[in-house]
């Protein structure tokens, strides 16, 4: 089964910079393909979670925390669009969050950060290790992402759900 590997906090604002298309060369033994400049991989060959950390972490420039889940998972959470028919406006993207593992008793969805004034991040539902939402393009919301981190108790990285996408079209072409 392929696995889909997340880095949290790389590239962001200048910071922990990370070439993934160079990290994705040197984990080729493993079929890897990169999507996008965050940190987020597909993983097609066979290989234990626990060498692919090792291996990752080895090559890693900066220190990032590294998010590996099941392809098979993120496929079955990602089958139920969560997101409502109301069409989406030009300044809220829908995402994917992931955790890196379960908390014991999460906070329930739906749910809006900030709590009072205006959402900046609403959650809509979650599945497993992973959460469905809608949040606004502005400056604050980053913090109101980072909040999550505490609200779950466990590190969390968030993708856009085109990323998403791109990652179902990859594993879907690799059936082929």
């Amino acid at each position: 089964m392929a696995l889909v590997v997340f880095l949290k906090g790389i590239n962001v604002g200048g910071h922990k910079l990370v070439r993934p298309s160079l990290l994705a060369q040197q984990l080729k033994r493993y079929d890897v393909v990169n999507i996008g400049a965050a940190g987020t991989f597909v993983v097609r060959r066979p290989v234990s979670q626990s060498r692919l950390l090792a291996e990752i972490e080895r090559r890693l420039p900066v220190q990032a925390e590294v998010i590996i889940c099941d392809s098979g998972a993120l496929l079955g959470a990602a089958s139920v669009f969560r997101f409502g028919r109301a069409p989406i406006r030009s300044d809220v993207v829908r995402f994917v969050s992931v955790m890196s593992r379960l908390h014991r008793r999460p906070p329930p969805t739906p749910f809006a950060l900030p709590l009072h004034g205006r959402w900046l991040v609403r959650v809509l539902a979650r599945e497993g290790r992973f959460l469905f939402g809608v949040y606004r393009r502005q400056m604050q919301t980053i913090r109101q992402l980072g909040a999550m981190d505490r609200l779950f108790g466990a590190p969390i990285t968030t993708r856009n759900w085109n990323t998403i996408a791109a990652i179902r079209k990859v594993l879907e072409d690799g059936r082929s």
